[in-house]
């Protein structure tokens, strides 16, 4: 679709508020323009993004989402911590955790980098691998200021459904 379909596209749901996300949106050079028009057209722009690619040409308006790849992930060595230093206190830092190890490594990552003191922090379980409620008990244990996050969607709907 051409960005001015995808703006119709919103602009016929009347929705207030849309989420970017999918893949890494940041790989698209379009996706620039379209999250400012979005934001011109007087809607709140939400965008999910990896960490692995720098977000300084992002719309100040928008609201950034972004992770910090975990040890398990096998993408740590990808994350961008100079794009802490480009996010408005607005934004979000969210960890994708499957384990201990990646639950200690998190832990240390918001003590060091002070990322709770500057932004919302979210903890959420790798679907299928780390029970919630485990991770809830390390985090009320850790005493760290952040929120667990569920992918609700993989509740409510089958976990390999696409475009809910």
């Amino acid at each position: 679709m051409t960005i001015d379909a995808v703006v119709a596209r919103v602009m016929a749901e009347d929705c207030s508020l849309v989420e970017i996300t999918g893949g890494e949106p940041l790989l698209q050079d379009g996706v620039f323009t379209l999250m400012t028009r979005l934001a011109d057209a007087g809607r709140t722009v939400l965008l999910e993004t990896s960490g692995a690619v720098e977000v300084g040409r992002v719309d100040p308006r928008v609201r950034i989402i972004m992770d910090l790849k975990c040890p398990g992930s096998g993408e740590c060595e990808r994350n961008l911590y100079e794009n802490l230093d480009l996010l408005s206190r607005s934004g979000e830092i969210k960890f994708v955790i499957a384990d201990r190890r990646d639950f200690d490594w998190a832990c240390e990552q918001v003590r060091t980098r002070h990322i709770a003191d500057r932004f919302a922090v979210l903890f959420s379980p790798v679907f299928g691998e780390l029970e919630p409620k485990t991770l809830a008990e390390w985090i009320l244990a850790s005493r760290l200021a952040v929120r667990l996050q569920l992918q609700q969607h993989k509740y409510v709907w089958d976990p390999s459904a696409r475009g809910v």
